[in-house]
């Protein structure tokens, strides 16, 4: 069960929301081992997925929720085109979060609180006090008819970079679908940038869409990577068409290269930070096969918004197409999620990703502290690495997991929570949920990217491929091929 409540309620100590991780419980002397020989140990290093924090030190596991999806999808792009991605570019929640999850929706604003797990598979090399502890948040969705109008300011990447076949052509064709799809009340500008910004369309309604198919015609490839000036013009034109109880979004497409003006994240949002303070949102549509992941995903999430990555057509519509119409609204500001976990029961736990989303625990009420925009019909997922105590009870609570956010209409602050006990955690990883065995599969390939050893890619490969028959989900099947690829890699 979900409980909810407003913020004046009694402090309660936890809760936490997404990430990726995994534990496990049979003998580790026990674990079969596969034909690429031994796993490694694990060595808990931020740089394959983070540290064990034990609970008699730290009880509580305090972040931003990130709905981000990049990371995975370019690394899944440079693994098709034979290249395995710099660890520093893989994040474990956006393997996660790249995958659908089916948690069941909350009836009104706001956050479903799900928590469940299991014990680790055999291939995996852990403790047998590890359990792997699923934490998901689900906002409800929202059908295209009932979301409220939406003026987006799409600032376009037109350097030389994006001559390059599959990024400017793919953005021009996904937006071309985009303003077929969308109503006629809603509104869409159009700005570009290389070496300098220029404004090639104003806030224009979708009604008008023979001079929208122009303006996106029109643009071509020419200099440097100003990204700076894109998106400085970008938001002056969002203000200037800035429509009142509207979703008001700018729109970056580009391949994160920025070699002109400002190229770093923070002096860049410092230029727009009015009109970003949560009013106008950012998305951020990375392309290429060349990509500056970092800048882009530091802009979004300082941003209020998200990124996401995009190599092929059917991919580029489906985000735009898709995803984008259902999602503009907001049903969440400023997300966070706080986990306690028992110390009786409890020794150590670690979480997998969300490396730069953490917060202080004592800032989880301060709503001056930000934390992240969560959408329509979003899921988030978390995965703990969980040991526990010896001679826990099955009956014992294990954490309290609690979601706090201000509501987008009122700006009042909300939370949810729930909590799992030893019992919720210790079903055989065989008989877990398909999407629960497919988190596992795609924060450890993650982790193995990182320099992690405790799973191997091919007993990888083969749980994603095993989830893809129970739930008959393209995505997943392909997530098992690109493990299999990235195992030939290695």
């Amino acid at each position: 069960m979900v409980h909810m409540r407003r913020s004046m309620l009694l402090p309660v100590v936890l809760a936490a929301t997404m990430t990726i991780t995994a534990c496990s419980s049979g003998d580790a002397g026990q674990r079969s081992e596969s034909a690429h020989g031994p796993a490694r140990p694990y060595a808990g290093t931020p740089e394959s997925g983070g540290n064990e924090t034990r609970t008699d030190e730290d009880a509580a596991s305090t972040f931003g929720v990130d709905v981000d999806t990049a990371s995975y999808g370019y690394a899944r792009r440079l693994i098709r085109d034979g290249r395995l991605p710099e660890r520093s570019e893989v994040r474990p929640e956006e393997f996660v979060n790249s995958f659908r999850q089916d948690y069941a929706e909350p009836a009104g604003d706001g956050f479903a609180v799900h928590v469940d797990g299991a014990r680790l598979p055999e291939t995996h090399r852990a403790e047998a006090d590890e359990r792997i502890m699923r934490v998901g948040l689900q906002t409800r969705s929202e059908d295209r008819e009932s979301r409220p109008d939406a003026a987006l300011t799409f600032v376009i990447d037109v350097s030389g970079s994006m001559g390059e076949a599959g990024r400017l052509d793919l953005v021009q064709d996904a937006l071309h679908t985009l303003v077929d799809q969308l109503r006629p009340t809603d509104s869409i500008a159009i700005v570009e940038f290389s070496t300098r910004a220029r404004v090639v369309r104003e806030m224009t309604p979708v009604s008008d869409a023979r001079q929208l198919h122009t303006a996106i015609d029109s643009l071509g490839p020419q200099d440097s990577t100003n990204l700076e000036a894109g998106l400085v013009l970008g938001y002056q034109v969002a203000r200037d068409g800035f429509r009142t109880g509207k979703t008001n979004r700018v729109i970056v497409l580009s391949d994160g290269l920025a070699n002109t003006g400002n190229t770093e994240s923070e002096p860049i949002l410092r230029r727009v930070r009015a009109e970003a303070e949560k009013q106008i949102a950012l998305l951020g549509v990375g392309v290429g096969s060349e990509y500056g992941d970092q800048l882009m995903e530091q802009l979004a999430d300082r941003g209020d918004g998200f990124a996401v990555y995009v190599s092929e057509r059917d991919q580029a519509r489906k985000v735009f197409v898709q995803q984008l119409p259902a999602t503009l609204s907001v049903r969440a500001l400023d997300a966070k999620v706080q986990v306690t976990f028992e110390k009786s029961t409890v020794r150590s736990y670690r979480l997998i990703g969300y490396d730069n989303r953490a917060i202080a625990d004592e800032d989880f009420r301060d709503d001056r502290v930000d934390g992240g925009e969560v959408g329509p019909g979003h899921s988030v997922t978390a995965l703990y690495a969980v040991r526990l105590a010896d001679g826990a009870s099955s009956s014992a609570r294990v954490a309290r997991v609690q979601v706090r956010w201000t509501d987008p209409k009122d700006r009042e602050p909300a939370e949810a929570y729930e909590s799992v006990t030893a019992a919720d955690l210790d079903r055989d990883f065989a008989e877990a949920s398909p999407r629960l065995r497919t988190c596992y599969a795609a924060a450890y390939f993650a982790v193995a990217l990182r320099g992690g050893g405790e799973a191997r890619l091919g007993d990888l490969a083969t749980i994603a491929d095993r989830a893809a028959e129970a739930t008959e989900d393209a995505d997943v099947r392909d997530l098992g091929r690109v493990i299999r690829e990235a195992e030939r890699l290695r």
